[in-house]
């Protein structure tokens, strides 16, 4: 029989706490009946909501803790309020701990990275951590790291941040030679700043064995699913998210708006109803919620902070694969052959 997978939630984190996060474990343990949970939380709150998911109570174990993060605290007074206390630093202390084989939390984005850089440390020869997120595309999903855990990035931090994306996305998509591109703005090789072109150079000539360089993308690359990983900076990266989740909610109200202006209109979307359904699953962002920190000891996911429980649920589900199919263990082979840092 298969070992359990062990996840540690931070169950006070996020906008919701516990009124998400513990009806999303009840989702996903629907969904992979082998997970066992470790929650961190105020058991007065946490208790009395978990008694309502019996299944879920079985595979439980709860763990009091007396603070919580709060999503506007600063990442230095969350360490130092919260250091060795906090529900968000014990759920990445269980994985440290080897308790728990990874940690979700929908708290403070800035306060989760600065509590897991400290508590895991990043891997060797890995200077900084990167949030790998998952994008929805014409042709499925893409992958495109950094989406904001640190701003601006040498040559060397590129191509750290392609290998391991493309280590993630043999995981996530089972392909042996993922495809990878850098973003910039064009495709020709003389365009963009000279630490892109630097890893673009690197990544060329390595040619590394585990992942397929493709060259430059440029921004509407992403949505068109061009390659199966892309790689920029943090600054750059949080940007294109917040742009397109913002679009996407520009696009839906648009929509709306239209369907309703007239009697023809509503008609028109009685027909077209199933179309619109569908296009409203395919753009809901929290079918793809849960950003994957990379770069550290350690599996560690952030769930959007105002997600439901059908987006936590979905954050566990990637915490859960990254676990159960060896994420830390396909990274490390893969930096084995890192043209920039020395054998993993």
């Amino acid at each position: 029989m298969p070992k359990p997978v062990r996840i540690s939630l931070d169950a006070m984190g996020g906008d919701h706490g516990p009124s998400v996060v513990i009806p999303g474990a009840a989702l996903a343990l629907e969904r992979h009946p082998d997970i066992q949970f470790l929650m961190f939380g105020n058991e007065e709150i946490v208790a009395p909501l978990l008694n309502a998911h019996p299944r879920l109570k079985e595979v439980t174990e709860i763990r009091h803790t007396d603070i919580a993060i709060s999503m506007d605290e600063k990442p230095s007074q969350a360490i130092r309020m919260g250091r060795g206390k906090s529900s968000m630093w014990r759920a990445v202390q269980a994985v440290r701990d080897k308790e728990a084989d990874a940690a979700v939390s929908a708290g403070n984005t800035g306060a989760l990275m600065a509590t897991a850089k400290i508590c895991l440390k990043t891997m060797a020869h890995i200077e900084r951590p990167a949030i790998a997120a998952m994008w929805p595309t014409m042709r499925g999903e893409s992958i495109v790291l950094d989406v904001g855990a640190t701003i601006g990035a040498d040559a060397g931090h590129l191509v750290d941040m392609a290998i391991m994306g493309a280590a993630m996305a043999r995981i996530v998509f089972d392909l042996e030679r993922p495809s990878v591109g850098l973003l910039n703005v064009g495709t020709e090789e003389i365009k963009g700043l000279e630490t892109v072109k630097e890893a673009a150079r690197i990544l060329r000539e390595a040619n590394l064995p585990n992942l397929d360089y493709r060259g430059f993308v440029e921004g509407d690359d992403i949505g068109k699913g061009t390659v199966d990983v892309v790689v920029t900076e943090g600054f750059t990266g949080n940007i294109a998210l917040k742009t397109a989740e913002g679009t996407a909610k520009q696009i839906g109200e648009y929509l709306r708006s239209a369907m309703s202006r007239t009697l023809m209109a509503k008609i028109g979307y009685l027909f077209a109803k199933q179309a619109f359904n569908a296009l409203k699953d395919k753009m809901d962002p929290r079918k793809v919620n849960g950003g994957v920190f990379l770069g550290l000891e350690g599996v560690v996911v952030k769930s959007h902070g105002g997600t439901d429980n059908l987006g936590f649920a979905s954050a566990i589900d990637v915490a859960y694969d990254m676990a159960h199919f060896e994420l830390m263990k396909t990274i490390r082979t893969m930096l084995e052959h890192d043209p920039v840092g020395q054998p993993a």
